[in-house]
């Protein structure tokens, strides 16, 4: 048997390679829309994609299953468990919808379906057997967003992203019984997550990229709580706001990813900028000269997790930066479904460019000590409870171009995150919502809490 994983950093996750080295066919578990490096490796060991499979339809990436079966001719696996509201459409004709106990042979490795819902209604894992290599008894299980190393999954993204209520409620009864059903198997069992930690499907993972289930039933808070009222309030509480873009994905991925293409841009005039305009640049270099409006989200690891904030699947958007960025960024926007990067201004092209206004954190408390300040927190829920700035008000970073900002344009506006990295985004956003004086505070409230 051949295994391999591949890690998506920017969105922490995980998709697997298995092959049976006897027959040379292939399976590939949850792939991201660009499949590039699972045909690359495939072929390097003598192997072909003949199989794809599903754990549920994903909220946080679009789902390169489709294109599996449209580029390879790969027969596709998805779960026939959610019911009705959560059944995939628009699948080829050949599709297998799998119940729990079905199997999925490749070559002479078996897939058995586990039906595991929790984070969603029609969510699966597979118990891999490596009948080929002689086995008899399963080697480990593709958990998908249930079981993660350190956590389950989330059980509320349907109601908070997708909006439908009730859901919240019925998941995290669902994950309780996932979790009870999971401890009959045995302990050996190695456990291959869906996700590792920076991933927004869970509120504790852990960065190992994989455990056993030994383990998980010894460490993992969710084999700890044996009452079932306790568990859905720990599961519940404390879950991170999820990206608006969690809504198209779950949209999208039930009903249809488009064909993935080309994902090179190329340079545009000033003329050309569309209403939503995204600066790659370091956050340094953005603050000291930059187009007025513009977000600076920078090309690196953390750029799939602000973008999805912002990006509005109806219309284009533009780039400012080089071109190698520009493509990177057009690649990761490919990953969770955008496909309409209209093209990218070179830095060395910006005109009229604005400066960003900064205070220190020591400045900004001796300022705050005798004037009422206009304050605004861009930080999520979580980390407002544990602690703020008294005259302080609210709004989530991501909400930040929709919801109302109470404070006067024309007067001076602080703003802060954690460590400065969301306030730098918050400058962009606010200023293309009119306000003129907005003025980040250095470091953030991690900064004024040393000091306060």
């Amino acid at each position: 048997m051949y295994f391999k994983s591949f890690f998506n950093k920017p969105l922490a996750q995980m998709a697997y390679l298995v092959g049976c080295q006897q027959t040379g066919e292939a399976i590939i578990i949850d792939p991201l829309r660009d499949i590039e490096a699972y045909v690359k490796d495939a072929e390097a060991e003598g192997l072909k994609i003949t199989h794809a499979a599903e754990t549920h339809i994903h909220a946080d990436f679009a789902s390169g299953t489709r294109d599996v079966n449209r580029k390879l001719g790969a027969t596709l696996y998805v779960s026939n468990m959610g019911g009705d509201d959560w059944a995939y459409k628009n699948m080829p004709d050949d599709t297998v919808y799998l119940n729990d106990g079905d199997t999925i042979n490749v070559g002479n490795i078996q897939l058995k379906v586990l039906f595991t819902p929790g984070h969603t209604p029609e969510s699966i894992s597979f118990l891999l057997t490596d009948k080929g290599g002689g086995a008899s008894t399963p080697m480990g299980l593709f958990t998908g967003d249930f079981l993660f190393v350190g956590d389950v999954g989330r059980p509320d993204l349907l109601e908070s992203a997708a909006k439908t209520k009730g859901t919240t409620e019925s998941g995290a009864e669902d994950m309780f019984q996932s979790v009870k059903k999971s401890e009959d198997l045995p302990d050996y069992l190695q456990i291959w997550p869906g996700h590792g930690a920076g991933s927004a499907c869970g509120k504790s993972l852990g960065a190992v990229p994989m455990t056993t289930l030994g383990y998980e039933k010894e460490n993992n808070w969710a084999y700890q709580i044996d009452n079932e009222d306790a568990f859905k309030k720990e599961l519940t509480t404390d879950q991170p706001e999820p990206p608006s873009y969690f809504a198209e994905m779950k949209k999208i991925n039930k009903e249809d990813v488009p064909l993935a293409g080309d994902t090179r841009v190329y340079p545009l005039s000033l003329s050309d900028l569309t209403d939503l305009v995204i600066d790659l640049r370091a956050k340094e270099v953005y603050q000291s000269s930059h187009i007025k409006g513009t977000l600076n989200i920078p090309m690196n690891d953390k750029f799939s997790s602000y973008i999805g904030w912002f990006v509005d699947y109806e219309h284009e958007l533009t780039l400012i930066g080089t071109k190698e960025d520009a493509d990177e960024a057009a690649h990761q926007l490919q990953q969770i479904g955008y496909d309409k990067v209209k093209g990218y201004l070179p830095s060395e092209d910006i005109e009229n460019p604005v400066s960003s206004l900064t205070i220190e954190a020591d400045d900004f408390l001796e300022l705050n000590k005798k004037e009422n300040l206009a304050i605004l927190d861009v930080r999520n829920k979580s980390e407002w409870e544990e602690g703020h700035l008294k005259n302080a008000k609210r709004v989530l970073l991501g909400n930040l171009l929709e919801e109302d900002i109470p404070y006067d344009k024309e007067e001076p506006l602080f703003v802060h995150c954690e460590s400065g990295v969301r306030s730098g985004i918050a400058l962009g956003a606010l200023e293309k919502r009119g306000f003129n004086r907005v003025i980040n505070i250095k470091d953030g409230y991690g900064a004024l809490r040393e000091k306060m």
